[in-house]
This record gives structure tokens, sequence and C-alpha cells, in this order.
């Protein structure tokens, strides 16, 4: 790497570092460490890293501080990440790998669920000495693959499900995903009135205008989906919240689809532009979608736990589980 290279490297780890120590200063890193604080709350700060295209793991910290208050274990400072399952480690360190990790190369810890051999263990990582190989989805957030050869490793026990990362997980991509699909609304109608063709803007053509209307629904069913979640969450925990993480995650799925497809064909040719902010939210739109489950296999869990119940719970359950 040449002296110029090296100068921009560095100035960007200085911003990122910066950058980390405001959201660490607001608390936004660990606001489980406040007992009161809600999954409603968490869900909030979800949505808004959603809207904002946020380029930090943000997300995943908040999902890896919970689980380590959870078991009992220390929170510690800066970026933190997830894995949906860990391979219990061998006395105080652990040797083994972990595919497609959000911001891996960021994090100083990697948190997740073992369940080898009995009930369902919290493992916290430190991934000082792990081994990376960079990656990323279709929005170029990083998904790493982390290979851990002895790496330290703290576990304890927690009264979690065994799948609670993919559940937590789905949960906080569905709220990000129905922020992102609602600030894609909100700039194609914003540029649909300010587009001119034709000597009008283009917001006054009776079809533009109702393909907006079709994903300001889908956007509005993805955010009632989502606040139901929560609400579910936050009154039985996520053991008992099943139904609810698949129905918010379908229809943030369906929204997703509706808004990167509308948002594009709105925008035009300048939408795909890198300098515009449309594609950096389609781009995590197509990446979202699919990660903790996409919507196609969240439908099928769903339908079958609907079936396994019998048509006589069916119409309780839509009604009366959140009362």
């Amino acid at each position: 790497m040449n002296e110029e290279l090296a100068m921009l490297a560095e100035m960007v780890d200085r911003l990122s570092a910066d950058l980390w120590a405001l959201v660490g200063e607001s608390g936004l890193a660990d606001p489980f460490a406040d007992t009161d604080f809600t999954w409603t709350q968490a869900g909030a700060i979800a949505r808004a890293v959603g809207a904002h295209a946020v380029p930090l793991p943000l997300v995943e910290t908040l999902l890896a501080g919970w689980l380590l208050h959870r078991a009992g274990l220390a929170v510690p400072e800066g970026p933190l990440t997830v894995a949906e399952t860990l391979p219990l480690p061998q006395g105080a360190l652990l040797t083994g790998s972990a595919e497609a990790v959000p911001w891996g190369r960021h994090a100083t810890r990697l948190v997740g669920v073992a369940t080898a051999g009995g009930a369902p263990q919290v493992v916290s990582i430190d991934l000082a000495t792990a081994t990376v190989a960079p990656d990323a989805n279709i929005a170029r957030e990083p998904r790493d693959r982390l290979t851990l050869v002895d790496c330290p490793a703290e576990v304890a026990s927690a009264d979690l499900p065994a799948d609670i990362v993919r559940r937590a997980g789905a949960a906080l991509r569905a709220a990000q995903t129905a922020g992102a699909a609602a600030r894609v609304l909100d700039d194609s109608v914003a540029y649909a009135n300010e587009r001119v063709q034709f000597g009008r803007p283009i917001g006054k053509f009776q079809a533009i205008q109702q393909t907006l209307a079709v994903l300001a629904g889908r956007v509005a069913a993805a955010d009632t989906a989502v606040d139901a979640m929560w609400r579910a969450v936050d009154r039985r925990g996520f053991a008992d919240s099943f139904a609810e993480i698949a129905a918010a995650k379908i229809r943030a799925g369906e929204a997703a689809t509706l808004a990167a497809n509308t948002g594009h064909e709105v925008h035009g040719a300048i939408g795909f532009a890198h300098e515009h902010l449309l594609n950096f939210h389609t781009r995590r739109l197509w990446a979202w979608r699919a990660e903790y489950g996409g919507d196609g296999g969240w439908a099928v869990a769903l339908g079958r736990q609907v079936a396994a119940r019998g048509p006589d719970c069916l119409w309780s359950d839509i009604t009366a589980r959140n009362q």
C-alpha cells in the first residue's frame, strides 16, 4: 500500500472509531443495560437504522448485548456481532468457524447460542486472535467468515429458545426492512413531485400515483405487522411469539420487493447511480429480506404451525393473542 492509500485507510479507521464512540456515548450500543428498556424501543432503533442506511453494526451489537445480559455475562465496549449457532468451547477456548458473520471484521466479540449436549448456552468469544476472510452481502455490508483457533470464550446458561438468534435477528431485520421501505416510499413520492416530464411533475400521472399508493399500502402493512410483533415479544418473549415474528418477516419481505421495484421505476436510471441514496436502501432491502430466513421460508413455517394447531384454534390465534 502506497503512502496516499495508507493515509486514506487511516482516515476512515479514525472516522469509524469516532462515529462508534458517539454511539457508545449515546447509550444506543447497550440499551438493555437499563432493565426497563423494551423490545418495542429496540425496534424503533432498528427501524431508524434501516431508514437511514446506517453503516454500523448497531443492531447486531444491541442483540449481542441483550444475549449477554440474559446470560449474566459481561457486555464489553465496542461493536459486537452475532452468529445463529456456535460450537461449545473446550474449556475456556473455542476452535471452529462462523460463516457470513455481520460486521465480523469490526467486532470485538462474537455472541451466539450453542445447543450441543443439552440446554442452550450463550457463548461469548473474544475475536482478538480470530482470522477474518472478508466478504459482503449485496448491500456491501460486511458478512465475513471467521476462523476461530483457541479463541478465549465464556459460556453461561440462559432460558432462551435454541433458535433465539434466528428469531431475534429476523425480528430486527423486519424492523430495518420496514424502515428502509418507508424511506424508499418517501423519497419516491418526493422525486415524483419534483421530476417534470411532458410539462408537469410525473407524480401527477395516474399510473405513478397508483404505483405509489400500492407501495404505501404494503409499507403500512409491514409497519403494522412489525409493531404487533414487538408488542408480542414484550408481553410473551421470543419463545411464544413465533407467529408474530413470521408475519412481520413475511410482510416486510413483501414490502421490500415492491419498494425496490417501485423506487427504481419512479427514479429511473438515476436511482442506480452509486451517488444516489436510493440504491443504498434498495440493495439493503434485497439483502435483508433473505437474512435470518426469507419471507417464503417463514411463510411455510407459519403455515405448518397453523395447520398443526388445527382449524378450531385459527380464529382465536388471530384475534386474541395480543389482548
